[in-house]
């Protein structure tokens, strides 16, 4: 693959830092002497040690060697230890075909993120031109339509259903190219299709296998990058997990996009970012001059925590953490049923933290935004996740992750009441 044929002017002008580039030496070396970098005198750090306090009752410490590398600058890519046990968890979940696959043009890589949203928002930058027409999921989540439609007026939608983005209308919004317009130079032919696989936000649904295969086809015919935006795939609410695009990737056309936000912390501010090398260093380099690395404390603490549990221990604790949203999913359903039933239609979530719901209204924004708002309920309208957000819509987005049962019941209860009112 030509990845240069991705990357925008922006990005393909990005150039490695001096000093970052120090950094990592220092990082692989440490018995190296430097005088190169700015790094402050640990001396001057007010924190000597820290202690965490796991809810199973065990106490993991970050002695005071360990906390002075977590308080020190890093690695643009991230930790060399949390960066291995990263990938080791991709190759036994994913197994990527072009992990150290030999001559492979787009071999593995992996960098760790302030979030995934960190991730995902630089390499949209890194890969959008003004110019550039680009696939996009619809409905989609509200973020990423924050990125998009800054950088390019001419962004796609790409209509999904119960079981995800449909093949079909992908192949319809390709229509106007053929497959040859991809290797011709100057052509407007789309060269990035966004999408969220796994307890789709806002809908809730999750592609099917057959429907990632008929996408990845599609995607080859037509040469597109695939980004596997996934911060769900352990929250799928039936097992075995749906197999990933990273997993089917011969060709190194997938960057996929995961996050700890659901699984362990959402304040930590840690993702992680896989796909081609080629594609991921201009990440690097953006990293490089922006945020420098994610959080060194936040990354220490959570290979800590990774490296007490093992990747058997965080298989467990991701199953664990989706049967909690599987059984309050089941909740919402059940009290949606009686509260809204007559009123409004939805879909089954088949996992994640959300249920799409379509009132019975020509558009949901001042109803929720307002009526709603004044019964002290809040509910996200379904026009801030569609392209055109001006257009009315009878949709709206309701979140079960963090709500009681007592509390969802008076909610939708509610919610009727707005809806029997007129």
């Amino acid at each position: 693959m030509n990845y240069a044929r991705y990357l925008t002017r922006l990005s393909s002008s990005r150039q490695h830092s001096a000093i970052r580039v120090l950094t990592s030496i220092v990082q692989e070396n440490p018995s190296i002497i430097t005088m190169a970098g700015g790094m402050p005198n640990p001396q001057t750090f007010p924190i000597q040690e820290v202690s965490l306090k796991l809810k199973n009752g065990k106490r993991i410490d970050l002695d005071e060697k360990t906390t002075r590398i977590a308080l020190q600058y890093s690695g643009t890519k991230g930790l060399p230890p949390l960066v291995n046990m990263l990938t080791e968890l991709q190759c036994r979940i994913h197994n990527p075909p072009t992990y150290k696959a030999e001559g492979h043009p787009g071999p593995l890589d992996l960098i760790v993120t302030s979030g995934s949203q960190d991730g995902l928002c630089k390499v949209f930058e890194s890969m959008v031109n003004p110019d550039d027409k680009v696939l996009i999921e619809h409905p989609t989540y509200s973020g990423t339509l924050a990125i998009v439609k800054p950088l390019t007026s001419k962004a796609i939608p790409v209509e999904s259903d119960i079981d995800g983005l449909n093949p079909a209308s992908l192949r319809q919004a390709l229509s106007p190219w053929s497959p040859s317009d991809a290797t011709r130079p100057g052509s407007d032919i789309p060269k990035v299709l966004y999408l969220v696989p796994n307890g789709g936000n806002p809908t809730g649904a999750g592609l099917t296998l057959d429907r990632k295969k008929e996408i990845y086809k599609i995607a080859q015919d037509y040469n597109l990058i695939i980004m596997e935006d996934d911060p769900y795939f352990y929250l799928q609410f039936t097992k075995p997990y749906v197999p990933s695009f990273l997993s089917m990737d011969t060709d190194g056309r997938v960057v996929r996009f995961d996050s700890f936000s659901k699984l362990v912390s959402s304040g930590m501010r840690l993702g992680f970012v896989t796909g081609p090398k080629p594609l991921l260093e201009r990440l690097e380099l953006h990293m490089q001059c922006s945020v420098m690395h994610a959080s060194g404390l936040s990354q220490m603490a959570l290979y800590k925590v990774l490296e007490d549990w093992g990747i058997e221990g965080f298989l467990k604790h991701a199953e664990t953490t989706a049967e909690l949203y599987k059984t309050k999913r089941d909740q919402c359903l059940a009290i949606m049923e009686k509260h809204l039933k007559g009123l409004a239609e939805w879909t089954v979530p088949s996992g994640g933290m959300f249920v799409w719901v379509k009132l019975h209204v020509e558009d949901s924004h001042k109803l929720i935004t307002v009526r709603a708002r004044e019964k002290g309920v809040l509910f996200v309208p379904g026009s801030v996740f569609m392209m055109d957000s001006s257009k009315p819509s009878p949709y709206i987005r309701a979140s079960y992750s963090n709500c009681t049962e007592e509390q969802m019941d008076t909610a939708f209860q509610r919610l009727a009441e707005i809806l029997q009112e007129g």
